[in-house]
């Protein structure tokens, strides 16, 4: 939500040291326990083989003496092609880049970790500044129990790059920023040097996805945030998107699919989120049915939005009544239940899949149904009529 609609912030890029293409894959069957905590893997699984990670080791080097080893997912070409049962989310073969990734408990790390578990291979981006710390966290496994999919197998990132999605290209960048320490020691990481160097590394991409949301001013009521906030969450919250897609979609083949993650303040009043991110909102949305059309007949190229309900998550923290917006869903929303980031991530898998192959330009909500809701039940004035109350378990 706003800082943190999302899952983060803006995010960014590290250079790799070695060039990939399509591997090839081994594959494995997952199998699933009929748990309530793995209800949402069994949906996004739905009875399908999921390929597992056999890795092979490739070596990144995001600064100079400084390598991450990073391993790469496939199937074998004996089972590729093989039919599978029902109607599975099956992504084998298809590559994601995800930006907006910084961390583990936010939509964008779900997103990655639901398309890695329907066999994509993933990418990502992450903003400069929180760069070092990411990969860092990686590599000292501090993400491992988070990386766990329904095979048993850890989510595999095949790489990091830095990406401050603000910034179009160099001709875009202050000076001040170019000579910061945290970016002048990265490499390319605005949009369209990060679009170039995934060309280089991998020649294409399938899917796209934009986690990103900034409102510098987000806890300002919007008749006082000031001409440059608003423009900085249209900016880091809008044409970001714009931006990233424009730049991508020369190198996403034919039939792929592009989300971006929007919040019911784009068409409610959400008192509190402001700083212009409830604009940012609405504006993304509407890209979102433009850009639909632009893609689609240009590219083949299908773009929506989940407009996802609450997350406790560390960017929804920056407005500074998350806690208050939960307690409010679980009131209110049809389905009385906490929403989960895994929820998001499979509703984002299936819009990625062939199974949505005829679905874009759509706001898709995944908010436990609270944006079907005119009034707020939990009011007082309600109190005397036979409707269910959550009850904390």
């Amino acid at each position: 939500m706003a800082a943190a609609a999302t899952s983060g912030a803006q995010m960014a890029v590290i250079k790799p040291c070695v060039s990939s293409s399509r591997k090839s894959f081994m594959p494995s069957r997952a199998s699933f326990s009929t748990d309530n905590q793995n209800a949402s893997w069994k949906m996004l699984a739905s009875s399908s083989q999921l390929a597992s990670a056999k890795p092979s080791v490739q070596s990144l080097t995001a600064r100079p003496g400084k390598s991450v080893k990073f391993v790469t997912r496939a199937m074998s070409a004996e089972n590729e092609n093989k039919p599978l049962p029902g109607l599975p989310v099956d992504l084998r073969g298809k590559r994601a880049f995800i930006a907006g990734v910084a961390d583990d408990n936010g939509y964008g790390w779900a997103i990655a970790k639901a398309l890695a578990a329907a066999g994509a291979e993933i990418l990502v981006g992450t903003w400069v500044p929180a760069l070092n710390i990411f990969e860092s966290s990686l590599r000292r496994g501090k993400f491992d129990e988070s990386r766990v999919l329904p095979d048993g197998s850890l989510m595999e990132i095949t790489k990091v790059y830095p990406l401050d999605a603000v910034f179009d290209n160099l001709e875009d960048v202050p000076e001040d920023v170019k000579t910061n320490k945290r970016y002048s020691g990265s490499s390319k990481w605005t949009v369209q040097e990060v679009a170039e160097s995934v060309k280089q590394d991998f020649g294409s991409i399938d899917i796209l996805v934009h986690s990103l949301a900034n409102g510098p001013e987000v806890s300002k009521p919007l008749l006082e945030t000031s001409r440059n906030g608003y423009l900085a969450a249209i900016s880091a919250s809008s044409y970001s998107y714009v931006s990233l897609l424009k730049h991508f979609v020369p190198i996403m083949n034919p039939g792929g699919a592009s989300i971006s993650l929007t919040y019911i303040a784009s068409e409610r009043i959400i008192p509190g989120y402001g700083g212009g991110m409830s604009s940012a909102k609405a504006a993304l949305e509407s890209d979102t049915r433009v850009l639909a059309f632009e893609a689609g007949r240009k590219h083949k190229i299908r773009v929506n939005t989940i407009s996802a309900g609450p997350l406790r998550s560390r960017a929804a923290k920056a407005i500074g009544f998350i806690d208050m917006m939960i307690d409010y869903s679980l009131e209110n929303a049809p389905l009385q239940k906490e929403l989960t980031a895994e929820e998001v991530g499979n509703a984002a898998a299936f819009l990625a899949s062939p199974l949505a192959s005829a679905i874009t330009g759509a706001v898709v909500y995944v908010d436990n149904g609270l944006n079907a809701m005119g009034v707020g039940v939990d009011s007082p004035i309600f109190e005397n009529l036979d409707i269910p109350k959550y009850k904390q378990s």
